[in-house]
C-alpha cells in the first residue's frame, strides 16, 4: 500500500482514482507505467478522472521534471514519398538541436492515430504531426500538454505550417488553360484530409476565375492503386486535363489510362502536387507543383525546440511556405 501511495503526493491518490473509476489500485497503477496492458477504453476512462480529480501519477511528474530529448513525428503514411522529405528535414533539425525524432505511422487511420499518439506521448517533448486525420478539438488537447506543430493543415489555436495551396492550384490551372483547356477536374483524395478540401475550392475557384468549367472525381485513397481506380472514371468521362490531390495518385492514374490506351498529354494533361522522387523518374514526367516539403520537417522541429529552451510554444500565426510549378511533359495541348 505504501510504495502505490507515494504515487501522488497531491490531494487525489491512486485509491481515489480507482474508486471512481470502478478499478484496482494496480489497474490504475498500470494505466499510467505500462499502458499496453490495459484495455484502451478502461486506459481512457482512468485518464479522464484522473485529470477531474487533479491526480499525476510519479510516472508523470518524474517526466514534468525531466526532458527526454524526443521528439515525436507522426505521419498518415509512411510508405507516401510526401513523408520522406519530411522525415529527413525533421532528423536533420532534431540532430542539430541534440534530439531525437520518434517516427509513427498511422497508416490514413483516425483510431490508429489516436492510439498510437496516447502511447507515445508520455515519452515525448514535443510532437509534429503531419496531414493529422484527427479532430481540431483533438489535436488542440494534446497541444496542452506539449509543444506540437501541425503540417499540411490548419488548425485554430495552433502553430501549422502549410504550403500555399491556393496559389500553386492556381498556377496550374493557368497552366492548363494556356494549352487550350477549358474543363478541368481535380481528382480528390481522402475526404478526412483537411488540404484536399483545400484544394478542392482553389480548383473551383480558380476554374471559376478564369471562366472554365470545373468537375470532381472522388474520392478515391491517395495511393498508387487509389490512381490507378480512378482512370476507369476519368477515361469513361473522356475528361482532358486532370489536377491530382498528390503525385502518387496521379502517377497510378497515368498507368490506369495507360493500360486503357488513353496517352497522357496527348489525350488527358495530369497535373500532380507534392514534385516527391518520383515524379520526375516515369515517363512520362509528372508536372507537379512542389511543395519545399524538407523545409516544413525543419522549421517545425526548430519550433519546438525553440519552444522547449522558452518553457512554452510562443503564439505564433500559421506559416504559409511558398510552392512553384514544375512543368514537365504530363501536359499538352487540348486534345481537339
Amino acid at each position: 500500500m505504501g510504495r502505490e501511495a507515494d504515487e501522488n503526493r497531491g490531494d487525489a491518490t491512486i485509491y481515489d482514482v480507482a474508486k471512481v473509476a470502478g478499478v484496482s489500485p494496480s489497474t490504475v497503477s498500470r494505466a499510467f507505467s505500462r499502458p499496453g496492458r490495459v484495455s484502451a477504453q478502461t486506459a481512457e476512462r482512468i485518464r479522464k478522472v484522473a485529470e477531474q480529480l487533479g491526480y499525476r501519477s510519479r510516472q508523470v511528474q518524474s517526466q514534468a521534471r525531466q526532458k527526454t530529448k524526443m521528439i515525436g513525428l507522426a505521419v498518415a503514411d509512411i510508405t507516401n514519398p510526401f513523408n520522406f522529405r519530411v522525415i529527413r528535414g525533421s532528423q536533420a533539425a532534431a540532430a542539430e538541436a541534440g534530439f531525437m525524432v520518434s517516427l509513427t505511422d498511422s497508416q490514413e487511420s483516425p483510431a490508429l492515430e489516436r492510439e498510437m499518439l496516447r502511447r507515445a506521448m508520455p515519452v515525448l517533448d514535443g510532437l509534429v504531426i503531419a496531414s493529422s486525420r484527427l479532430s481540431d478539438t483533438e489535436l488542440r488537447t494534446m497541444a496542452k500538454t506539449m509543444p506540437l506543430v501541425v503540417l499540411n493543415r490548419r488548425v485554430s489555436g495552433l502553430h501549422c505550417i502549410v504550403p500555399d495551396m491556393p496559389q500553386g492550384i492556381r498556377a496550374a490551372v493557368q497552366h492548363l488553360l494556356a494549352h487550350g483547356h477549358r474543363n478541368i477536374t481535380y481528382l480528390a483524395g481522402p475526404e478526412a484530409s483537411w488540404a484536399d478540401g483545400v484544394r478542392w475550392r482553389a480548383v473551383r475557384d480558380s476554374a471559376r476565375e478564369f471562366g472554365l468549367v470545373e468537375n470532381r472525381v472522388g474520392p478515391f485513397a491517395p495511393t498508387l492503386h487509389g490512381g490507378h481506380a480512378a482512370a476507369e472514371v476519368i477515361a469513361g468521362r473522356r475528361l482532358k486535363a486532370v489536377i491530382c490531390y498528390n503525385d502518387v495518385m496521379a502517377i497510378g492514374l497515368m498507368k490506369g489510362l495507360a493500360e486503357r490506351g488513353v496517352t497522357v498529354p496527348r489525350d488527358v494533361s495530369i497535373i500532380g502536387f507534392d514534385n516527391n522522387f518520383a515524379s520526375g523518374l516515369v515517363e512520362p514526367g509528372l508536372t507537379t507543383i512542389a511543395a519545399p516539403l524538407t523545409m516544413l520537417g525543419d522549421s517545425a522541429v526548430r519550433f519546438i525546440v525553440s519552444s522547449l529552451g522558452h518553457n512554452g510554444a510562443p503564439e505564433q500565426p500559421p506559416l504559409t511556405v511558398p510552392v512553384r510549378l514544375i512543368v514537365r511533359h504530363s501536359t499538352g495541348p487540348a486534345a481537339s
